[in-house]
């Protein structure tokens, strides 16, 4: 079912872009149960892309009770081979100002409580995450920010904390000592997960907030965060639409065979239950 080899995660309205044309929503069950809403597939000025809203539309699914797997599964049972993720996050450093958008380079998992790989239950794998973006698709996005005057930081790290509450001050202090640049709730699992089948993955920051650090400004908000992330969304689509008509070439980086190598366990020990929910996001090795 090869709907769209491109995959946007990220807010509801991301595919409100001047010159889309909505083709189909798409309602799939996976294995793992199903995603956090229907995915929309459009055309952006003649580039098929399929939206995802990560906490549904309307926004009523927690960080942590998101079905990351699920999410994966489905872009990847669609034909996504490609995946540009939108986040909010709060800063970690001065100088990266709230309106900011940041292409972070690392990630540091604070998650605790979700289900993270789609591996287990009789069928041992492990792949490669030193890296854990897609070096590719980071290369394409820096130099199209530039050229639409948008300020976008690069080499930062990425926390990814389990939430939904804030940090604590105690807490945020300890990642900067870190010289991590920005936090969120939502990268991990996904990135993983997407690695694990096979998808290049980036997630472009949008910068809502100084996190609780900062003890000169007002503490992060709701209201604060949501208020800078609407100003941010008209930069976000218009960074999006320029970006996906560089996608879609030849995948000439190591996320293609990510798991190739990954299952240590014996084929005669191998689950034959787990290995069919495999072979559906993973067929040329179950």
């Amino acid at each position: 079912m090869k709907k769209a080899s491109i995959g946007i995660i990220g807010g509801s309205g991301l595919y409100e872009i001047e010159g889309v044309d909505i083709i189909e929503e798409v309602n799939i069950d996976t294995p793992w149960g199903s995603p956090s809403d229907s995915i929309t597939i459009a055309d952006v000025n003649g580039v098929r892309a399929a939206f995802l809203p990560r906490h549904g539309r309307g926004h009523y699914v927690m960080p942590h009770e998101i079905n990351f797997r699920a999410n994966i599964a489905a872009l990847k049972m669609i034909g996504v081979e490609e995946i540009i993720a939108f986040s909010a996050v709060g800063s970690l450093k001065e100088e990266i100002r709230p309106l900011d958008f940041v292409l972070p380079q690392q990630v540091i998992d604070r998650t605790k409580s979700r289900a993270s790989t789609f591996y287990g239950n009789g069928v041992v794998g492990h792949v490669a995450f030193a890296d854990p973006f897609c070096e590719r698709m980071q290369k394409i996005i820096p130099k199209t920010a530039e050229t639409l005057g948008i300020v976008m930081h690069t080499g930062e790290t990425l926390i990814c904390m389990e939430g939904p509450a804030f940090s604590s001050r105690a807490e945020s202090h300890l990642y900067r000592s870190w010289n991590a640049g920005v936090i969120n709730m939502s990268t991990l699992p996904e990135a993983k997960l997407a690695r694990e089948a096979e998808i290049c993955y980036t997630v472009i920051c949008m910068s809502t907030d100084y996190d609780c650090w900062k003890d000169d400004g007002d503490h992060v908000t709701v209201d604060m965060v949501v208020a800078n992330l609407t100003r941010n969304a008209e930069n976000a689509k218009a960074l999006l639409k320029a970006i996906l008509p560089k996608l879609g070439g030849k995948r000439d980086c190591g996320c293609v065979e990510a798991s190739k190598f990954a299952v240590i366990t014996a084929p005669e020990k191998q689950n034959p239950e787990q290995k069919k929910k495999l072979k559906t996001i993973l067929p040329d090795y179950f």
